[in-house]
């Protein structure tokens, strides 16, 4: 089952929890994917995946609820590594193979408020887990080849987390995120592949100590990553990939809503992949725009699959 998995089926991270700053979001939204998956996401089968992903984001522009730059924070550095374990049996479940898998963060993060105020971090995230992912074998849609893929994601708050601390890798939170991947062959060596993802986030019973709060909850959230490639040699393909984030609730402190909480993100870039037997490299780079409440990022992204 070598060659099964020729897409990845990545979670992510955006590598820290920002829990307080000045002028932003008293309550943030947890890491999710944001570009973490791009070309031929959706093509998988039965077979095991070995996954690692090394992202570097920084940001100087942080946004208010309004879109507004903020004074503070100044600058925020991350660098993560994620750890990606996946296996597709050959039992299926409503036509589709099941499988499972599991992502383990670590993070490293640095953020400055405003000087002599500033937080650092390096630990473990929250774990991610999902025990229903559903792949379904190759069909066609306007007569050229379709996957599809439901996974049902959820993550436990095994992360290092503590109220004291500006800034964590870990979240104190379970998050509820399935999401549906496909991939659609347009040509013999145009791909579109996308992830559309819903969160649904828990209360935070232990929030900064900072706030005063009992608890904090944030709100509900969709995002989604798009992309589009071609193939330009044997194993080779180049691509543009983006994502867009939009917070559809409010975020909660002692249950009473916020106003203007609602986070939002755009990021766009381009990408390349090469693919040689079992092995995959893919590397991506984004530039974030249209942010509301949290930071405006550049990130690159470079991932290493095994399919076995």
């Amino acid at each position: 089952m070598r060659r099964a998995w020729r897409g990845t089926a990545g979670a992510s991270v955006m590598a820290a929890t920002l829990w307080t700053a000045p002028a932003m979001a008293q309550v943030s939204l947890p890491p999710v994917n944001l570009g973490d998956t791009s070309f031929l996401d959706g093509v998988a089968g039965p077979g095991g995946l070995i996954e690692e992903t090394l992202s570097v984001g920084t940001a100087r522009s942080f946004r208010d609820g309004r879109g507004r730059r903020a004074a503070t924070p100044r600058d925020l550095s991350t660098v993560s590594a994620l750890t990606h374990i996946a296996y597709i049996s050959h039992q299926k479940v409503f036509g589709a193979y099941w499988g499972a898998e599991i992502v383990l963060p670590v993070a490293r993060v640095a953020l400055d408020v405003a000087p002599g105020v500033r937080g650092r971090t390096t630990g473990i995230g929250d774990l991610f887990i999902s025990p229903v992912l559903l792949q379904w074998p190759e069909q066609r849609l306007f007569g050229r080849p379709f996957w599809q893929r439901l996974n049902l994601n959820v993550s436990v708050p095994t992360g290092r987390y503590s109220s004291r601390r500006l800034v964590n890798a870990g979240s104190n939170v379970v998050q509820v995120n399935p999401h549906y991947a496909f991939t659609w062959m347009a040509s013999d060596t145009w791909d579109v592949s996308g992830r559309l993802h819903y969160l649904w986030v828990s209360a935070n019973d232990d929030p900064p100590d900072g706030l005063g709060a009992r608890s904090i909850q944030p709100g509900q959230a969709l995002h989604a990553n798009l992309s589009l490639s071609r193939a330009v040699a044997d194993g080779l393909r180049l691509g543009l990939s983006g994502y867009v984030l939009q917070q559809i609730t409010s975020d909660r402190i002692d249950g009473v809503a916020q106003k203007r909480s609602r986070e939002r993100v755009v990021g766009i870039g381009p990408g390349v992949q090469w693919r040689h037997d079992a092995v995959t490299l893919t590397a991506n780079a984004y530039w974030e725009t249209a942010a509301r409440d949290r930071p405006e990022q550049i990130r690159v992204l470079l991932r290493f699959s095994h399919t076995f």
